[in-house]
């Protein structure tokens, strides 16, 4: 794969994510690194998101999902490889 090539990774993310602003800053985080996807919380307390871009870019996006925002705990950080879906923007869900 070439650096410049857009991947796509499913991200599922486990703690205390729901409640503390994580998909908000999950969005914006996503925008300023020009990633395009989406976030949506899962009826068992974890948080879900796909996200496309560059292998940089996805490498970045996760590493600031083992921080979240603020108020969130992160306990796992699942990542897996999918199909490119080609997104337009990053979208809460």
């Amino acid at each position: 794969m070439e650096p410049s090539e857009i991947a796509h990774k499913n991200i599922r993310i486990t703690g205390r994510v729901q409640g503390v602003g994580f998909r908000y800053a999950a969005r914006n985080e996503a925008t300023a690194l020009g990633i395009k996807g989406f976030v949506r919380n899962l009826p068992n307390g974890d948080v879900y998101m796909e996200a496309e871009g560059t292998l940089t870019q996805l490498e970045d996006y996760v590493s600031w999902c083992h921080e979240g925002p603020v108020r969130a705990v992160i306990r796992n950080v699942d990542v897996y490889d999918g199909d490119v879906m080609n997104f337009e923007g990053f979208k809460i869900r």
